[in-house]
Order: C-alpha cells, then sequence, then structure tokens
C-alpha cells in the first residue's frame, strides 16, 4: 500500500451541514452541497478533517457526496469517535465508525481520531481492532493532554499500532499544548500537530473585531463576541505583519502556525479560504515577526478555551 502524502494544511468540515453542533447553530451559517461543491473541488490535495458529532453526521454526509464524485485513492480523509454519543452497543466505537463510513462512501478513513480523552484506557483499546480490520488507516487522539497521549501511545505500541497524529487547539490566543510539552514531545516522537482553532473560528481573521461582530446567536458569537474589545493588539499585529508580506490577517496566523511546526486545521466555507490557505505555506515569518505575534495574543489576555476541551498545562 502506498503511503498517502498529504499537503500541510488540513480542510475542517465542521460548518458544513446543519443540526446539532453543526454549522447553523456553531458558526451561523446554512450552506448547501452546491454551495460547497466548489470548496472541496479547490481543496481536493489537502486532508478533510470532519466528525460524526459535527451536525450529528450532516457533515460527514456532504463530504460523503463528494467522495462518490471523486478518485478516493486521491483524497484524506480522517473523521472522529466522540465517546459522548457512543451508542450502548457490544462495540460502540466499530459501530460508529461503521455509521461514518456510510454516510462518506467509502469502506475506510486514513486517520481515525478519538475526539476526547473521556476514558483513554477503555477507548483506546477498543479502537485497535477497528485499525487492524483495514477500517482506519491510522490512530489519532485530540483534546488529550500529555500524559494522555503517552497512556495512549503505550497502550497501541503494545499492539504494534501508535498514535500517528495529536489534534488540540493551538492558536495565538491559547497555547496551551505548547507550554505543556505536547508540541516538542510530537516532534520528538514524529507525530503530526494538527492546530484546530488556529484562527479562532474567525476571531483573528481580521473580518470581525469589536465594531464588526459575529452573527449574535452563532455559538461562536457567544463565545467571541464579549472579547473582540481585548483583540485589537493582536488584530493589528497580524494585519501590520500580513502588510509586509503582501498576506491576509488570516494568512498571516496560519503562516505563524505552519512556523511553529503544526499542520493547520482551517475550516473552509469558500474556495478563497482554500486558495488563502494554500498560499500561506510558502510565508516565511521572521523570528522577531513571530515574537511580537505571540506578545500580543499574550496581551490580549482572554481564555478561548471552550466547553469541550480543557488546558493541557
Amino acid at each position: 500500500m502506498t503511503e498517502k502524502k498529504t499537503a500541510g494544511i488540513a480542510m475542517g468540515a465542521w460548518s458544513w451541514g446543519v443540526g446539532g453542533n453543526g454549522g447553523d447553530r456553531v458558526f451561523g451559517n446554512t450552506l448547501t452541497k452546491e454551495d460547497l461543491w466548489p470548496v472541496f473541488r479547490r481543496g481536493m490535495d489537502n486532508l478533510w478533517d470532519t466528525a460524526a458529532v459535527y451536525g450529528m453526521g450532516a457533515s460527514e454526509t456532504i463530504l460523503g457526496e463528494f467522495v462518490d464524485d471523486s478518485d478516493r485513492d486521491d483524497l484524506y480523509i480522517s473523521t472522529k469517535f466522540t465517546p459522548q454519543i457512543a451508542k450502548d452497543v457490544e462495540h460502540p466505537i466499530e459501530t460508529m465508525m461503521d455509521e461514518s463510513l456510510k454516510r462518506l462512501h467509502t469502506d475506510y478513513v486514513d486517520l481515525y481520531w478519538i475526539h476526547n480523552p473521556a476514558d483513554v484506557e477503555r477507548w483506546t483499546k477498543e479502537i485497535i481492532p477497528v485499525v487492524k480490520s483495514g477500517k482506519a488507516r491510522a490512530v489519532g487522539v485530540s483534546n488529550h493532554n500529555l500524559e494522555e497521549i503517552k497512556r495512549a501511545e503505550e497502550i497501541l505500541s503494545a499492539e504494534g499500532l501508535h498514535v500517528a497524529a495529536v489534534q488540540n487547539h493551538y492558536s495565538l490566543l491559547h497555547r496551551s499544548s505548547e507550554r505543556a510539552g505536547i508540541l516538542d514531545y510530537c516532534k520528538e516522537e514524529g507525530i503530526t500537530f494538527y492546530a484546530y482553532m488556529v484562527l479562532e473560528q474567525g476571531a483573528l481573521t481580521g473580518k470581525y473585531d469589536k465594531d464588526h461582530l459575529m452573527p449574535e446567536r452563532s455559538g461562536r458569537g457567544k463565545s467571541y463576541n464579549g472579547i473582540m474589545d481585548k483583540l485589537d493588539g493582536i488584530l493589528a499585529a497580524l494585519k501590520e505583519i500580513g502588510e509586509a508580506h503582501n498576506i491576509t490577517p488570516s494568512q498571516t496566523a496560519i503562516a505563524w502556525a505552519l512556523a511553529k511546526g503544526t499542520l493547520p486545521i482551517i475550516g473552509v466555507t469558500k474556495v478563497k479560504q482554500v486558495e488563502e490557505a494554500a498560499a500561506a505555506m510558502d510565508v516565511r515569518l521572521t523570528e522577531e515577526e513571530i515574537q511580537k505575534l505571540e506578545q500580543e495574543g499574550d496581551k490580549a489576555g482572554v481564555h478561548t478555551l471552550r466547553v469541550w476541551e480543557k488546558d493541557m498545562d
């Protein structure tokens, strides 16, 4: 089997579809398959990240319809097992995986995540048969701290498997995975660190500020609108450094995440967002620029930890 290689960024499909934890409730949008097809086509060379819990299957369903119209060998798809929505059956992970595969119109995923560390001992052991069956080509852990990552690796390695990837919240406003030594551990062990919420659901794109707030009734609006007045410094730094490189604030934030050795997951709903994310891979920030961005991010003094996660340090 030839190992697939992906670009240095991943495309996030959390905001695709409506329903529980879906695009309408979290992001305030109601995008259709027709809206998203051009986005998918433009981003096919990247990993596509989804989860059964996103829209309670809606995100996977839309992505699956696109998989049907594509060469599966050209795609790199990851989805997630979320313990909190597991069914009370004999094999919860296998059951959720089979449901995901049906929605995704495929017989395997390239990367299967344990979405959170609700029970590291139980779920890490139970994912092993799914990988050995070929339904998942690799295992990743998300929202795990360093101790939990190491324990997952111990359990998997006893069966000849390994943690291939870690996916945690990581941005200029939230660097606890770095302070906890998770980035260093991943680098030392050859584990890919996927950084989600690099743009803080739009708060670091330059589109929003204290005078231009997010959709009021959306989940992100409720989380970020109250702190936008504290982001003047980091938004100004993103704009200033971006202008020096002829890029947008979003691209500056993505370039920073790449410079830190992470693989950013960028939520995309427009072709332009895919193209900007791809172009950010060619940007090289200086050490001084990286330091300035991090200083301004720290000075904001905001808490962007969400209800499903925990501080890693």
